[in-house]
């Protein structure tokens, strides 16, 4: 039997607003245990809401980046469930008529193709607090600072067909909030989280199988690893002749397994009503064309830039895009150096292979842009070789300096000169009888491969820095000298 995975996500966004949705309340991280929390969030009696119009503003910005409806008259309700970090009993949040309608998004896989991924709404919601089982030798602690912060919860169509086209589609999202500024995306801290709504079904039925919500998954990488190991689950379930139970599940990243958490509810569980303390807000036309305005080049539009106003492929115009700190890194190395394709091989290549390894973000990148753009003019102007290029990179990033400063000290000075490289040149086939020999003997289609140990060897003599187009040059006239 072939079976197919059929996803959607529902992706929360904290929104980067200085005060939280309906308080004065400040919303900053990592401040002491309820610090943050006012008599507003803790739905103290006699207290009103009060919406704050950043969060809508937000809320806008990012339905137009998706080419979404604006729902111009958006209504709040109470959503009542009832859980300890939970202190109104009720979540204020958005149903029947949310901030964002239907819209869609295209992602870029790693094969090269593309797809479009549905928005079935996007809507506004204050967050609830956080419960703390650590420490509290068999209790649970309560941290209200996060309740009432601004959130919206994005909810997709069930368009993805795998964990890869998952991950795609939540990068894009990360990409879109992140270049707008309304959220920093920062997943360690919670600042964006992601539920996936998981089922299988045979291929070609169109009929949608009974899906289970995996909650709260904080990285793209267990996002990925979720959904693979939940939808092989479901599939031994019932090649086995079981069913599927509609629930909730908890991902466990170190046992690598999905767990039941409860079962799933639906909208009638929550009793939802209009909430009492909010009339509806309305949105016009000329509030939504000023905000249009504001919107900065977006990851879509830049990639279409890189590639006509660089000439990279479309490849790396999307590698290039993903995070709008890379692309801005990316065009500074472009404006110091002039060289946009060794840029970009550069930034995607030697420097996110140096972040990955130290887990490090490009903010904190140990080489600037100038000093990267500083290293490739010295690659193109021939003063090293790309090989040493790599070694000056690696001391760079250890702090030693500017590249002109590396090479200076450690005498990394590419040989240009043809009368040096044509000693070392003559000096090795010298003492090369036998490949001489060999050389002369080979059919002509097999000798510039055997060119490959006298290159290496004057390599080896000029401790890798003699020029290798002017090596090979040199090498093949005096070798085809003596045939």
């Amino acid at each position: 039997m072939e079976w197919e995975i059929v996803i959607g996500l529902e992706i929360h966004v904290q929104l980067s607003t200085q005060s939280k949705l309906f308080s004065g309340a400040s919303t900053r991280f990592g401040a002491a245990p309820n610090s943050q929390a006012c008599a507003v969030d803790l739905a103290m009696p006699g207290t009103l809401p009060v919406p704050n119009e950043e969060a809508f503003r937000y809320a806008v910005m990012f339905g137009l980046a998706m080419n979404a409806e604006i729902g111009k008259r958006s209504v709040f309700e109470r959503k009542n469930y009832f859980y300890p970090d939970l202190p109104k009993g009720y979540q204020t949040t958005q149903l029947e008529q949310p901030i964002v309608g239907a819209g869609e998004v295209e992602i870029h896989l790693e094969d090269g193709s593309s797809k479009k991924v549905r928005l079935h709404h996007a809507h506004l919601e204050e967050d609830a607090g956080k419960s703390l089982h650590e420490d509290f030798h068999g209790m649970s602690g309560i941290d209200l600072n996060r309740a009432g912060t601004p959130l919206i919860e994005i909810v997709s169509e069930p368009d993805m067909r795998s964990a890869a086209e998952a991950v795609a589609y939540l990068k894009k999202i990360h990409s879109i909030v992140t270049y707008l500024g309304i959220s920093d995306g920062d997943m360690s801290q919670g600042s964006l989280r992601c539920d996936a709504n998981v089922s299988v079904r045979l291929k070609g039925e169109e009929k949608l199988g009974t899906r289970t919500e995996l909650k709260n998954i904080n990285s793209f990488r267990f996002v990925e690893r979720a959904i693979k190991v939940e939808a092989e689950r479901q599939i031994d379930i019932l090649e086995d002749g079981g069913s599927i139970v509609q629930e909730t599940r908890l991902y466990d990243a170190d046992k690598n397994e999905t767990r039941s958490m409860r079962s799933k509810e639906v909208a009638n569980d929550y009793r939802y009503f209009p909430c009492p303390d909010l009339l509806p807000v309305v949105i016009t036309d000329t509030y939504i064309e000023q905000l249009r305005e504001l919107l900065p080049e977006l990851p879509d539009a830049k990639a279409e830039r890189f590639q006509s106003e660089y000439s990279l492929s479309a490849y790396d115009a999307d590698q290039l895009t993903q995070e709008r700190i890379i692309a801005d890194y990316f065009e500074e190395v472009c404006k110091s150096c002039g060289e946009p394709k060794l840029a970009a091989n550069w930034v995607t290549g030697e420097l996110a292979a140096l972040l990955n390894r130290q887990e490090i973000s490009i903010q904190e990148s140990p080489v600037s842009a100038q000093q990267l753009a500083g290293l490739i003019v010295r690659v193109k102007d021939n003063t090293i070789s790309s090989k040493i290029a790599k070694q000056v990179f690696e001391a760079m990033a250890e702090g030693e300096g500017s590249a002109d400063e590396v090479i200076e000290k450690r005498g990394l000075k590419q040989v240009s000169d043809t009368g040096a490289i044509e000693q070392m040149v003559e000096a090795v086939i010298a003492a090369s009888g036998a490949q001489v020999d060999n050389y002369r003997k080979a059919d002509e289609s097999k000798r510039p491969k055997m060119m490959g140990y006298f290159v290496g060897q004057i390599m080896k003599a000029s401790k890798g820095q003699a020029n290798p187009q002017m090596i090979n040059k040199i090498l093949k006239e005096k070798l085809d000298a003596l045939l």
